[in-house]
């Protein structure tokens, strides 16, 4: 009887042991996919991010350098027109002209302190550049969890254990095919 209850005993501490693996081998393949899963999701909030963000700066810088353009470009075509004046009235005209855009030019410096279009696109470069390293970043570790997860569910004995609980591979973050090629910002035509 002894014997028997050692066998039992040792029959139950075996198969106590083998769901103790089998539980831990299923949490571990949970928390890494449960992992994958959200760091995918930072890749997704870093792209809403520039699908938010940059058209609203490209508008901003646009509107920013056009009406600084239509100020100094009426300046000088002001200047241009009083230089090739032939006339008297026709100086006049190009003097008036003249003291309207320098009206308009006052108007926008006093909105204005200083003429942002330099400024504005710098910050916009910045902030194309800041939101691409972030995408970049979060896909980086995006992958790093992927290829920790897979390896967890294609080695031995996670492989065996993956395929009971239907754990398989997950995908890799791959780059699109022309991803190699710069993005253009054309701040005339947008």
């Amino acid at each position: 009887m002894k014997k028997g209850l050692i066998a039992v005993v040792a029959i139950v501490v075996v198969l106590v042991g083998i769901g103790a693996i089998l539980a831990g081998y299923y949490n571990s393949f949970i928390t890494k996919s449960q992992g994958v899963d959200n760091q995918w999701a930072q890749v997704e909030t870093q792209y809403q991010r520039r699908f938010d963000l940059i058209p609203n700066l490209v508008s901003a810088t646009r509107g920013t350098m056009k009406q600084e353009r239509e100020v100094f470009g009426a300046i000088a075509e002001a200047r241009t027109r009083y230089s090739g004046a032939q006339t008297p009235g026709e100086q006049v005209e190009a003097a008036n002209q003249m003291e309207s855009a320098l009206g308009r030019l006052l108007v926008v410096m006093e909105n204005y302190p200083q003429l942002l279009s330099n400024n504005t696109v710098q910050q916009l470069m910045a902030q194309l550049e800041g939101t691409e390293n972030r995408i970049s970043v979060e896909r980086r570790r995006y992958n790093d969890i992927v290829r920790d997860y897979n390896t967890s569910v294609k080695r031995v004995p996670g492989a065996l254990f993956a395929g009971i609980f239907g754990f398989s591979e997950k995908p890799y973050f791959e780059s699109q095919e022309g991803a190699e090629q710069t993005p253009k910002v054309d701040l005339e035509n947008e």
